[in-house]
């Protein structure tokens, strides 16, 4: 292979799970791609030792004193990566001429612009950020549509879904003869659970999932489905689908990562270990395929595959997302920074798990006059509505 086409890659979130999975499958192919950036928010020692294996062009880091001093770290270390800060440099480094693919891995709202930055710029963008398109879907997409970026999702349920659709899928579902798309959730920790136990349950009994290894905040929306109806939100947008064209299917061994099914009575589906190295060497090397270092499904060991339906009485969150995204405008944005105030909350001790989804539909009741057309008036949208969780919460704990 020519040095011509090696592609350079800025990994945003690169100290997280999804941005070390992805360090792990670009060193197992260093003849087709070279890190260009890597960024942490404050997990300095881990970005310096990742820095010091992959030797990237630039580093960034959240806060100025941390930049200093990985700075000097890696000029005593030999190293010549410059390190930066600050969210200007975020977007700097997903935008910059030299990179061709951008992994969009930063949890929460934070990525959003950076995400932004990098679909704007027109680079193959490898979304694994869920807020970028919960938040502000409409303008994500335009961007992607305008600057003629590819956008790729990673997030095992949405890849999965664009592996079983035509390569061309957009322009609604029914243009492809698509019928519905099916999106699988393991059901998380409490799937058995009665309401009562649910609505008790502990930071770490909600931390704990039974499939994959994820951060705090993701494994709590995971427990309440809340995660799944941004997953409901995001496939929306990715795939030019209406709501009630996505079915939730609780599929507790997470190996049919997700489905699509077909006006002809064809379900389509992908299969595979969970493991998210395997999304993300399909998205770095699309439309190839190369070793992701995951071994092969042994469909004898797994034996059996359940499906139920989801229950929305004790996982609420899930009928909150689909409203908010049938309301449209601005709601998506209202549910994702209440649900990030209320799960924050529950981690730090200051409300029940059960409370999660009250918070959220209180914050969604509440009249909002605001649009989402613009990236300022989605961001009003999210300090507003996180006003209002916290205020929320205030009440309920007072």
């Amino acid at each position: 292979m020519s040095h011509s086409s090696v592609k350079f890659v800025t990994v945003l979130g690169a100290t997280g799970s999804i941005g070390k999975s992805t360090l792990d499958v670009i060193a197992r192919h260093p003849e087709r791609y070279r890190v260009y950036a890597l960024t942490a928010h404050t997990s300095k020692e881990a970005l310096f030792a990742q820095c010091k294996a992959h030797a990237p062009q630039f580093a960034v880091l959240d806060k100025e004193a941390d930049a200093q001093w990985l700075q000097q770290s890696l000029s005593q270390a030999g190293l010549d990566t410059v390190v930066m800060a600050g969210a200007g440099a975020l977007c700097e480094v997903a935008r910059a001429p030299g990179v061709d693919i951008v992994m969009a891995a930063i949890v929460g709202a934070a990525g959003l612009l950076p995400s932004l930055a990098a679909a704007e710029a027109g680079k193959r963008v490898l979304l694994a950020n869920k807020e970028a398109l919960v938040m502000s879907g409409a303008l994500f997409m335009d961007a992607v549509a305008r600057s003629g970026a590819t956008l790729l999702p990673i997030d095992s349920e949405h890849n999965a879904i664009y592996q079983c659709l035509p390569s061309e899928h957009r322009g609604g579902l029914a243009k492809h003869g698509v019928r519905q798309l099916l999106l699988t959730a393991s059901g998380g920790p409490f799937r058995g659970w009665s309401a009562a136990d649910i609505a008790n349950a502990t930071p770490e009994q909600a931390c704990a999932h039974p499939n994959w290894s994820m951060g705090r905040k993701i494994s709590v929306d995971s427990a309440t489905l809340m995660n799944k109806g941004l997953e409901l939100i995001e496939a929306c947008w990715l795939f030019d689908a209406a709501p009630e064209q996505i079915q939730v299917v609780v599929h507790p061994q997470s190996v049919i990562h997700s489905m699509a099914a077909y006006d002809d009575g064809s379900v389509i589906a992908q299969l595979g270990n969970p493991d998210m190295r395997t999304p993300i060497a399909y998205g770095l090397a699309w439309p190839e395929r190369i070793d992701a270092g995951v071994e092969a499904l042994d469909l004898f060991q797994v034996a059996r595959l359940d499906f139920e339906a989801p229950d929305e009485t004790r996982f609420p969150c899930l009928r909150l997302a689909r409203e908010a995204m049938q309301i449209g405008g601005a709601a998506p944005a209202v549910l994702n920074a209440a649900n990030e105030v209320a799960v924050e909350a529950f981690l730090s001790g200051g409300i029940a798990f059960g409370a999660i989804p009250n918070v959220v539909a209180k914050v969604m009741a509440m009249p909002y006059q605001g649009q989402a057309d613009s990236l300022e008036r989605v961001l009003a949208a999210d300090r507003w509505a996180r006003e209002q969780a916290t205020l929320t919460i205030r009440q309920l704990t007072a």
